[in-house]
């Protein structure tokens, strides 16, 4: 499969005619190749996006919800397809593949069906003879950055929202998955969205993600993925509206009343879905010492039953990591770990009997310090680190001491206990008694201030709300 850019409604190549070899991490085999594109291919892309932004903002908003039901069913509609050729190239599992894509139609539904109820306000004026009234507009051309490890359904967190307020979309994928998002763009291309709308450019992010974000052709912008990149595009989009998801390290927090068996499940779920590369993975678990040496035994339990293989066969629940720079990254804090006096319950390395060197072994690391790199940043691999503590106070102060404000879970059976947590702890959701991967489409999903999660919030009306302008107008009664 070949990856050129769609621009105006049209596919081309990048001007420069520069490609590169697309490869599976299942096994390391060439699949494509991809158009690696240059700034000027980029600015075409944004000239073309300006061009469709006055034509776009005067549709109906009732027919842009239309424009986006049908694109939902376009999805569907080739979601076997979809779905194949991401596990073939992100690596996760194919049922997990087929999860993914049939969420990404599920957002393009939601936004069809909230984008009609965003409503104004009428503002009460200390000036009698005064009227104030509210109403949102789309902001105008959108850059939106994602990430490879749910190439189908972040981009849709943006494309839909964006595409249902008015806005039109300059969109650059991982080059890593970027095959996908060429599918995607066929999709959306099936479902007659008028040219300039979605325009998808490849290449890597220094140079074209680079160039959207900065150029003033684009009003404002999308980004998930890692906070070293996105404090770049801060400094980069200065001025310009924001809506940044930048990563996370959990905690998950087990307390002595904790049910157990849940409690273990659902970490080890946060742990080794999608080979453990999500921004809310249980990246970090605090455990009470008092049922420290049973979790950990369970924990391991859940280790030796996923099953890590070739991700298109039948029965397997873990593929690769997707590129080698995460694998190196995982590698890498497990290792310091161990080196800082962490002791590996199971796993603790690659596992060397596979067809590419991405895989690694679900691992569960046991008495983790607070001073390695696996506590301190985001490991983004099939790692448990557990992290002993005396009482739910140093449990909060460790908590407290990461740079990260995503997501957290606790699991306790003492519902005042629970909210002390949810008032206290320093992330923008906390889950009681569930996964930290759990999340839906329409719940407001973000990190919170002072840390480096990011900004705004995406999800359902909260998307739509940032993909917009609140604009005022003020009348005088005569």
């Amino acid at each position: 499969m070949n990856a050129d850019n769609f621009i105006d409604g049209v596919w081309r190549p990048s001007l420069d005619g520069e490609t590169r070899p697309a490869h599976s991490p299942i096994d390391g085999a060439v699949i494509g190749s991809i158009a690696w594109s240059d700034r000027a291919t980029a600015i075409l892309a944004i000239e073309a996006a300006r061009r469709a932004q006055p034509r776009w903002r005067a549709v109906s908003l009732w027919e842009r919800a239309r424009i986006c039901r049908r694109i939902a069913e376009a999805i569907r509609s080739e979601a076997a397809p979809l779905a194949g050729l991401l596990c073939l190239e992100q690596g996760k599992p194919i049922a997990e593949a087929r999860f993914e894509v049939g969420k990404a139609a599920d957002g393009f539904d939601l936004a069809a069906d909230l984008v009609r109820f965003i409503e104004g306000a009428t503002i009460p004026t200390e000036d009698p003879r005064k009227r104030v009234m509210t109403f949102y507009q789309p902001r105008g051309v959108y850059a939106v950055i994602t990430p490879w490890n749910f190439p189908v359904n972040i981009p849709v967190e943006y494309l839909a929202p964006g595409i249902a307020a008015g806005n039109t979309v300059v969109w650059v994928p991982a080059p890593t998955t970027s095959l996908v998002a060429v599918g995607l763009a066929r999709i959306l291309e099936q479902a007659d969205l008028p040219p300039g709308v979605i325009n998808l450019v490849t290449g890597a992010g220094a140079v074209v993600g680079d160039e959207i974000v900065a150029h003033r052709g684009t009003d404002a912008v999308g980004f998930t993925g890692s906070p070293v990149t996105g404090r770049r595009i801060c400094e980069r989009a200065a001025g310009k509206p924001l809506l940044m998801e930048m990563g996370g390290n959990g905690p998950v927090i087990i307390l002595p009343d904790a049910d157990l068996e849940a409690a273990a499940a659902a970490t080890a779920s946060g742990c080794f879905v999608n080979a453990g590369q999500v921004c809310s993975s249980s990246e970090r678990i605090i455990v009470h010492q008092a049922i420290h040496d049973e979790f950990a035994e369970r924990m391991v339990a859940a280790a030796r039953e996923v099953k890590l293989g070739d991700p298109r066969q039948s029965g397997i629940t873990m593929g690769p990591l997707n590129n080698p720079g995460v694998a190196e990254k995982v590698a890498l804090h497990v290792d310091d770990a161990l080196a800082r006096g962490a002791r590996a319950l199971t796993g603790g390395g690659a596992a060397t009997d596979m067809p590419s060197p991405l895989y690694f072994q679900p691992t569960v690391l046991d008495r983790v310090p607070a001073d390695s790199l696996i506590n301190r940043e985001e490991t983004f691999g099939p790692v448990a680190p557990l992290v002993a503590v005396a009482d739910d106070d140093q449990a909060i102060r460790l908590a407290h001491d990461n740079p990260y404000g995503l997501v957290s879970s606790v699991f306790t059976r003492d519902l005042d206990r629970a909210f002390r947590f949810v008032e206290t702890l320093p992330t923008g959701i906390v889950n009681i008694n569930d996964t930290s991967n759990y999340w839906e489409l329409h719940i407001p999903f973000g990190g919170i201030s002072g840390k480096e999660s990011g900004i705004g919030r995406i999800g359902g009306k909260h998307s739509l709300i940032a993909m917009s302008d609140l604009k005022t107008a003020t009348f005088t009664v005569k």
